[in-house]
């Protein structure tokens, strides 16, 4: 029987790390706090923009934000202001159902895909993947993709560390590789 990431989380994570550590407040163990969906904008004006938006509303189901250059980079042809990107910031149920898309049908949908990197942690428990092609997503529709573009998902959550967020993440199901694949 298929279990999503929340029922995952409150029948078999919470209970088993409350006793393993000892916890008596539930609201003390590591979560999933949000998730944070980046895409980068091509140079190509406000139709890339605009596509990129789409792109994201239709993968999150939640209209994004286009993020602005903070500095000039003259080799990037980037100037102060220009949209260089857009993002998405996903909190409780919508963050849930994302990582239960994400980990049940999107991963297995990326070409070559052997699991996922342990190394890719930031020190304080949150992770990130990036997706090369956003086709990988399947409320992207193939036919109506002009130009790919990578997708960055970050998982922010409540851990102390890298090893407690890639404990939790293990626990709700998330497809690591093992230790001595490379």
């Amino acid at each position: 029987m298929y279990k999503s990431i929340g029922t995952i989380y409150k029948d078999q994570v919470l209970p088993k790390r409350e006793a393993l550590f000892s916890i008596k407040n539930a609201h003390a163990t590591p979560k999933v706090e949000k998730v944070i969906i980046n895409a980068r904008v091509k140079q190509g004006g406000n139709a890339s923009e605009e596509k990129v938006l789409d792109t994201l509303s239709k993968i999150t189901g939640q209209k994004g934000i286009a993020t602005k250059a903070r500095l000039s980079i003259s080799n990037f042809k980037i100037r102060e202001g220009m949209t260089v990107g857009a993002k998405v910031t996903l909190r409780g149920k919508r963050a849930i159902d994302f990582l239960d898309r994400l980990t049940n049908v999107t991963l297995p949908r990326v070409r070559d895909f052997n699991g996922l990197s342990a190394k890719a942690f930031d020190g304080k428990g949150n992770y990130t993947i990036g997706l090369n092609e956003h086709n990988a997503f399947p409320e992207t529709a193939a036919d109506d993709v002009a130009q790919l573009h990578g997708v960055e998902v970050t998982i922010v959550t409540t851990a102390k560390d890298d090893k407690d967020g890639l404990t939790l993440l293990k626990e709700l199901g998330f497809p690591f590789k093992k230790d001595n694949q490379k």
